[in-house]
């Protein structure tokens, strides 16, 4: 049996890839429309530059597939488990040709939808810590009154930095652009760069995107120019050009790959590994097809009059009350990004103590009305502020968890 099974496994295993991709063809479809180009450049990449490693990458890799697939059942998050296929496409491409990119590796988790969800969670506290880095440079050479989260006050006019001055898709591009250097350099020398070295040029991308956002903000609040428009995006572009990709062509010339390519073939895939992961894809695949049951009125404060609410849908409650519009959602549905979607701009947002409990406050605005919104996430009847706080709870007592927000035009204490 084993014998047939190595003689056949490389057909084995591309029908078990197309019979997993088919089984979650939804999720793969949701996936690759969220980020198409960064995925299917990473899959490139790993293919185009992978090379052989004496490195054991198996049972590592078997281990990540198996803590997010591990997360994804406990807690059904899809994103995950799109990312744990494609961890198993990569698993078995090593399995049969030794072959291996770590640039291309850390790709698919920068340009996957958990990189997404987190860098869109935490895009109001990254813009709002920019926006006082700016206020401060700028405070003692333009008469500014005062910086109000993103809002910045210049002689009694008022100037706002919306959320797509943050600049993800220059984040990735930026990525991008220094996956293909780094290729380049290695096609060009004949030799890899090793991870260490891979790690700390994606943080000098990290840090050269910091200071390009910093100074387009800069730039913009001194052209007054925060609406969209040509100017906008040109002042965008020029300072992705001058503050990441120009000083990225610099430093690259100081990275040189030392590690000579490997020319060994005395290999066989470990079928064992690979019969793991796929029976933990395939239970995970077939757990994520039930229908969930949040359960978000599950022993919900009698405070709250559900006899007045509606269902939007499966994971959203809205009660309309007289002066208090009240949501009781899955906690993945983030005030701040569904505020964002329905056209509000978001001035401040920060944590503060109501009834001797710490909850959000985030201030918006539309059409000239200021909003404030008061959210917490809720776990066994305590509030909570951080989302990674209540998911580690719930994936490991399954209780419900659930995200309250209440939003009114008058200041609540």
């Amino acid at each position: 049996m084993k014998v047939l099974l190595q003689s056949h496994a490389k057909l084995i295993a591309i029908l078990v890839i197309i019979i997993l991709l088919v089984l979650n063809y939804s999720i793969v479809s949701t996936g690759l429309d969220n980020n198409f180009f960064g995925v299917i450049f990473s899959i490139f990449l790993f293919l185009y530059a992978g090379r052989k490693t004496t490195l054991r990458i198996s049972y590592p890799l078997l281990g990540l597939i198996f803590l997010l697939e591990f997360i994804s059942f406990r807690l059904h998050t899809k994103s995950l488990h799109f990312h744990a296929l494609l961890l198993f496409g990569c698993f078995v491409y090593y399995s049969f040709t030794q072959k291996f990119s770590f640039i291309a590796f850390i790709c698919l988790f920068l340009f996957s939808s958990i990189f997404d969800q987190l860098f869109n969670y935490l895009t109001v506290e990254i813009k709002q810590a920019l926006c006082y880095g700016v206020y401060l440079t700028l405070k003692n050479f333009i008469p500014i009154t005062k910086i109000e989260g993103v809002n910045f006050y210049i002689n009694n006019a008022k100037i706002s930095i919306d959320t797509a001055c943050m600049g993800l898709s220059m984040f990735k591009t930026g990525l991008l652009f220094g996956a293909f250097l780094l290729t380049l350099e290695e096609r060009k020398n004949q030799k890899y760069f090793n991870i260490l070295q891979i790690l700390v040029f994606c943080c000098i991308i990290v840090v050269l995107n910091i200071i390009s956002n910093y100074f387009r903000i800069i730039t913009l609040v001194l052209f007054n120019c925060t609406e969209e428009n040509i100017l906008h995006h040109t002042i965008g572009i020029m300072c992705f050009v001058f503050y990441q990709i120009v000083p990225l062509l610099f430093l690259i010339r100081f990275f040189h790959p030392k590690k000579e390519s490997i020319t060994s073939n005395s290999f066989l895939p470990k079928l064992l590994p690979m019969i793991i992961a796929t029976g933990i894809l395939f239970i995970t695949s077939l757990e994520l097809k039930k229908e969930q049951n949040y359960s978000l009125l599950e022993n919900l404060s009698p405070n709250y009059n559900i006899k007045k609410g509606v269902w939007v849908n499966n994971e959203v409650f809205k009660i309309a009350a007289p002066e208090t519009l009240i949501y009781i959602k899955t906690p993945i549905h983030k005030p701040l990004i569904c505020w964002t979607g329905n056209g509000y701009k978001i001035i401040e947002s920060k944590e503060i103590i109501r009834s001797n409990e710490k909850i959000w406050l985030t201030k918006l605005e539309k059409n000239n009305i200021r909003y404030f919104s008061y959210w917490w996430y809720e776990y066994d009847n305590k509030k909570y502020t951080s989302l990674t706080e209540v998911l580690l709870l719930k994936l490991f007592h399954n209780k419900t968890v659930r995200l309250i927000n209440e939003t009114s035009i008058k200041e609540l204490n």
